[in-house]
């Protein structure tokens, strides 16, 4: 039986892309791949089945394969939460959650702006929790994810302590791209298992100091092995931490070039898995966002040079 009062789920967790072939199916070889790459790079957890995986292109099917593969080949060694929350009816959505549950992930993640419509108010919020609540699984940790897509719904500060104070959920991933924000958040669930976890890489460094909970954007799918290095020994290099911290932030500012192809492109360069396909982007993302290939030259070549300096300075600590 899981326990949301059990070890926390929190640390560098990359949202996961899905590989798919040309065909348009999931490419599992190269998923598996894909797995062992986060956790060789320093992954504390992953998020199966959210936006980053294209979850709204996903049929239930995948989705619930895809949280049920992940579990499986991850095979204990770190958390896996997953979501596949997508639907509007509140029947569905008790439906695909319930199906995600049953794959054995260590959390079901809820998209907030599933729980109520754009506009309407926080009373369909709570009368939509405690339908969810009712019906899932009671010893399922939950998490919250405040998904941009299909529109942005942030948690006001009584909704976030309902959940709080609920104890069922362990995981909150953060897009308020606040930094004051996430401070009062924190403040508010101190005390309870859930845990705030930012989402936004220009607030990374910073809000990894407030929450002590890590990082879970999706940069994670370029270097996690840096952002898991900024969070274990930056405190202890702050010179180096400081010039890390903006070579990320720059990094991040690719996102709009396509991504979650951008990544799947830099994953082939890497040779994790061959295909760039994707539902989402379904564009050549080349013929839109000019010098993509030059764009991803320096991202490597950054990440490698501060692979070098991290090294050098564990090194230096050694002798």
């Amino acid at each position: 039986m899981k326990n949301p009062s059990s070890a926390p789920i929190t640390g560098i967790i990359p949202v996961m892309i899905t590989p798919f072939k040309e065909d348009g199916t999931i490419d599992w070889a190269g998923y598996e791949a894909l797995i062992e790459w986060y956790i060789d790079n320093g992954s504390e957890a992953l998020f199966a089945v959210c936006q980053s995986s294209e979850m709204r292109f996903l049929s239930l099917e995948e989705r619930v394969e895809l949280s049920r593969f992940t579990v499986r080949q991850v095979a204990g060694r770190i958390p896996v939460v997953s979501s596949g929350h997508v639907s509007d009816s509140i029947e569905d959505q008790i439906t695909e959650l319930t199906a995600v549950a049953d794959t054995g992930a260590d959390a079901v993640i809820l998209v907030t702006n599933r729980l109520a419509a754009d506009g309407e108010p926080s009373a369909t919020v709570r009368a939509t929790l405690d339908r969810l609540l009712s019906a899932l699984p009671h010893d399922m940790p939950l998490g919250l994810y405040e998904c941009p897509a299909p529109y942005r719904r942030l948690l006001s500060d009584d909704e976030m302590a309902f959940c709080a104070q609920s104890g069922r959920f362990v995981l909150s991933k953060d897009v308020s791209c606040d930094l004051d924000t996430i401070k009062r958040r924190t403040a508010l669930v101190d005390g309870s298992p859930l845990k705030i976890c930012n989402a936004h890489a220009a607030i990374a460094y910073p809000a990894m100091q407030v929450t002590k909970a890590g990082f879970c954007g999706v940069m994670n799918n370029f270097h996690p092995d840096l952002y898991r290095w900024l969070q274990d020994h930056g405190a202890d290099h702050p010179e180096l931490a400081a010039e890390l911290s903006t070579f990320l932030v720059l990094s991040a500012q690719t996102e709009p070039m396509g991504y979650p192809k951008l990544a799947k492109l830099f994953h082939r360069r890497l040779g994790t898995f061959s295909g760039t396909s994707s539902r989402a982007i379904p564009f050549d993302i080349h013929e839109r966002y000019w010098g993509t290939e030059a764009v991803l030259d320096h991202i490597t070549q950054g990440t490698e040079l501060f692979r070098r300096k991290i090294a050098a300075t564990t090194r230096t600590m050694a002798a």
